[in-house]
């Protein structure tokens, strides 16, 4: 079972990738990187990503339908910027912004599955595919791939990085 260096490798051997990075979403941190960094910077890229990959796992209304935890299901209102029952509880810092405190509630499971397999973000010139990756702690990791539109083959992407994700060992 590869690691994080010798998934990011794999990754980098698809058809147009210009980067691959692997970053946890809670912190925003990137645990590992490859190739170039969209705008050259993968700190940035990888709290920027972050953001976003944060939002769609909190927010519960992508989730899987018949998924317990939906809003939908629970009969709670969807509320823009609430969290979804991820074993994460809601926190106001300073500025009124709510996010993930990082407290669990014992009265929920740590979730095991990401609510979201992908995301896919494209620009004039390139695909962003975010593949949240399944561990049996606290999945709060991502795959971040960068490929170059015109050379990239999106679907055999998404595909491979589903595949690299369900191998990859970390710790």
């Amino acid at each position: 079972m590869p690691g994080i260096d010798e998934s990011l490798l794999e990754a980098m051997r698809l058809p147009g990738a210009q980067g691959a990075s692997l970053v946890d979403w809670i912190s925003g941190l990137a645990l590992g990187a490859v190739g170039d960094a969209p705008g050259g910077d993968w700190e940035a890229t990888a709290a920027e990503t972050a953001e976003l990959a944060r939002h769609v796992a909190e927010s519960g209304s992508l989730a899987a339908a018949g998924d317990p935890k939906a809003p939908a299901a629970t009969g709670a209102p969807e509320v823009p910027g609430a969290l979804a029952a991820t074993g994460a509880s809601a926190a106001t810092d300073a500025t009124g912004v709510s996010g993930a405190s990082g407290a669990t509630d014992p009265a929920v499971a740590p979730e095991k599955e990401p609510p979201v397999e992908d995301l896919i973000a494209t620009t004039a010139d390139a695909y962003h595919l975010l593949r949240f990756v399944s561990t049996p702690f606290d999945s709060t990791v991502f795959l971040h791939l960068w490929l170059d539109r015109a050379e990239g083959n999106l679907a055999l992407a998404r595909i491979r990085l589903a595949e690299m994700a369900d191998r990859l060992v970390l710790g």
